[in-house]
């Protein structure tokens, strides 16, 4: 079986994923965005709102599995399983990075 090696900023999030909002919403820049069931959420407080709600809502776990490149940005393949309509799925989280952080993100099929 074959490590998954994750850039930095990526492995603190999802490293941060299952723990306080607040923790993860650091793994962002200020300005960061992050696009997720047709919503977007601007900036660390929404993103750290975004993550308690879902957290309110949902149990899951989220397992990476494979590491891409499209136009020079990482994409990370995820099984993610839980108590959520659709259970379990694979999603694409597409990333932008900047400055050792995240600058954008977006969770799609």
């Amino acid at each position: 079986m074959t490590t998954l090696i994750l850039p930095d900023p990526i492995a603190a999030y999802f490293a941060a994923d299952q723990k306080a909002p607040e923790t993860v919403a650091r793994c962002f820049t200020a300005q960061a965005t992050v696009r997720d069931e047709d919503k977007t959420h601007s900036g660390r407080d929404a993103i750290a709102a975004w993550r308690s709600e879902a957290a309110a809502k949902y149990t899951y776990t989220t397992e990476p599995f494979e590491l891409d490149v499209n136009d020079g940005h990482p994409v990370v393949c995820c099984h993610v399983a839980g108590n959520f309509p659709g259970s379990p799925v694979d999603l694409r989280y597409h990333f932008r990075l900047e400055r050792g952080l995240i600058a954008s993100l977006e969770i799609a099929p």
